[in-house]
């Protein structure tokens, strides 16, 4: 990408004892309103409150309940050992060094000295060895990441001992999943009531699907919190929280697209930043059923027009979708071979071929055994570009004589319908650097193995290559897997990759000190100000 700035994720110890690189590249500048010095002084309300509208994505505060550890991290409340920066580098947080031993098989962290819980307990190696302990036990992702054979506590250092050397464990442990919390507050699950982190913020109030409200932890280590007090509205409707932006309801808009633009002209109170994200937006396809045939799943992508999508209905905020892994990332996308690309004459040739006919001509193709073809197509509320996909999809396969039925559900369903395997097609979008690497992403979605994948897609040829994935340190051999890896899963017609957006976050110009991060688990810092 011309227009994109490489830059180096690091794997590496503060103390330089193991480093490991990897390249990914990114965009991200102030749109057409960038931040400005005023010719005035502002003031810094040091006991400003801030209400930030944002689409709705969470019913529980479990933080091993599925995806919403997303939740207490992205609400300033939970933290982990490592982060990453607004560079997409790994950093310490509540860890302050790591290495690995010369065997590879035991990451060594030092916890930090002085940190307390919000509820003042001091945060200990014994603390974090509990809370990972409680993570594995509950949690069917955690596997995924990596499977401890040990977990020590000696003093103020943890030991991680794996059976097989895991060349990304620190990257893993940033994952919002592996959050660090008190688990001697009793509690055995979290909904309403919230757990006990190290953040800068601490669970007031929360309302599932309607708002939360977050309180100044007056005990965070890193110093004092710029706000008292900070309200996460939900607001789903696109259109509505451009609207209540505009109004002053809100201070600070997520998941506003490049279309809200024109709301804004003329009003000089609001930055607009972008960025070309890490983000993929794709669709299972469930193989138990229907599209356990691979004719019938080539020519469903071959009928997808996904460039008129992105840069048509999108307005260019997007970048049409071909391999798991985005152009953002240095893995190959440019050289990946796409056998599916849009030919909806294709399409009809492969399905006539298979045995797909229109026996009872209402322009809608049957199975090769007569019986009736029907796929449903499952969606969520919180992402207006999902719906664009889904309905200009779903035109195309009428276009080619594929019968799909839209079912449009909330975030909350979708993710109960993905793990029983209850549809045929689903919509997903999700971080392909989770890591900041895609090796767990890829596992997670199309390992045979993994708990996530309900579509049940197999390759022995993909689970091998992941295998050596996890255990491979170096950068350009992780490269090449991971390039292997994916021309496979295209090849196979798995998946249906729509394109990879540009992520856009509008707020007023009294909100000072909020970034824009590659790695989209961190929108309330404790840098975060308002100015009166």
């Amino acid at each position: 990408m011309a227009e994109a700035v490489a830059y180096q994720m690091l794997f590496t110890c503060c103390c330089n004892q193991v480093s490991e690189s990897m390249m990914f590249a990114f965009v991200a500048c102030g749109g057409d309103k960038k931040e400005e010095t005023s010719a005035k002084t502002e003031t810094v309300n040091t006991d400003g409150e801030l209400v930030i509208g944002v689409t709705s994505f969470a019913d529980t505060l479990e933080p091993t309940e599925q995806y919403f550890s997303w939740v207490i991290t992205r609400y300033g409340v939970g933290e982990n050992l490592v982060r990453f920066d607004e560079n997409g580098e790994l950093e310490p947080a509540l860890a302050e060094e790591w290495k690995v031993s010369d065997d590879k098989l035991t990451w060594e962290f030092k916890i930090r000295d002085g940190v307390k819980f919000s509820n003042g307990n001091p945060l200990t190696a014994e603390a974090v060895k509990s809370s990972l302990e409680r993570t594995f036990r509950k949690s069917k992702r955690a596997d995924g990441f990596f499977k401890p054979t040990s977990i020590v506590a000696d003093g103020q250092t943890l030991k991680i001992s794996t059976e097989k050397p895991v060349a990304i464990l620190p990257q893993c442990l940033a994952d919002p999943l592996f959050l660090i919390i008190d688990t001697s507050d009793n509690v055995e699950e979290y909904t309403t009531n919230a757990p006990i982190c190290t953040g800068p913020y601490v669970f007031k109030e929360f309302v599932p699907t309607e708002y939360a409200i977050v309180e100044r932890n007056e005990n965070y280590w890193g110093g004092k919190a710029g706000l008292a007090k900070v309200t996460f509205k939900c607001i789903n409707d696109q259109s509505t929280r451009a609207l209540s932006l505009k109004s002053g309801e809100i201070q600070v808009a997520y998941n506003l697209k490049i279309e809200n633009k024109a709301d804004f002209e003329g009003q000089d109170d609001i930055n607009i930043q972008e960025l070309k994200s890490l983000r993929s937006t794709y669709a299972f396809m469930n193989q138990h059923g229907a599209l356990g045939d691979l004719s019938l799943r080539q020519a469903l992508i071959r009928a997808l027009d996904k460039k008129a999508y992105c840069e048509n209905l999108l307005g260019g905020a997007a970048t049409p979708g071909k391999a798991p892994i985005p152009p953002t990332l240095d893995f190959g996308f440019d050289q990946l071979v796409d056998e599916n690309t849009y030919n909806p004459e294709s399409a009809k040739e492969i399905l006539a071929k298979a045995g797909y006919k229109d026996v009872d001509g209402d322009g809608f193709v049957e199975k090769p055994d007569g019986s009736k073809l029907e796929l449903n197509f499952v969606i969520y509320t919180s992402r207006e570009e999902l719906k664009v996909y889904a309905q200009a999809a779903q035109a195309n396969l009428k276009d080619v004589g594929i019968n799909v039925n839209l079912k449009t559900v909330s975030y909350e369903t979708l993710l109960d319908m993905r793990d029983s395997g209850n549809f045929d097609l689903l919509i997903w979008n999700v971080l392909a650097a989770n890591t900041g690497d895609p090796e767990k992403y890829l596992y997670e979605n199309w390992d045979s193995s993994s708990a996530s994948n309900q579509a049940g897609y197999k390759n022995e040829k993909v689970d091998e290559l992941l295998d050596k994935l996890n255990v491979e340190f170096d950068p350009e051999k992780r490269k090449d897997l991971a390039i292997e890896i994916q021309q496979l899963i295209m090849n196979d017609a798995a998946t249906v990759f729509f394109g990879y957006e540009t992520t856009f976050l509008y707020s007023n110009k009294k909100v000072q000190n909020l970034k824009m991060f590659p790695m989209d688990y961190y929108w309330l810092t404790k840098d975060v100000t308002v100015t009166e």
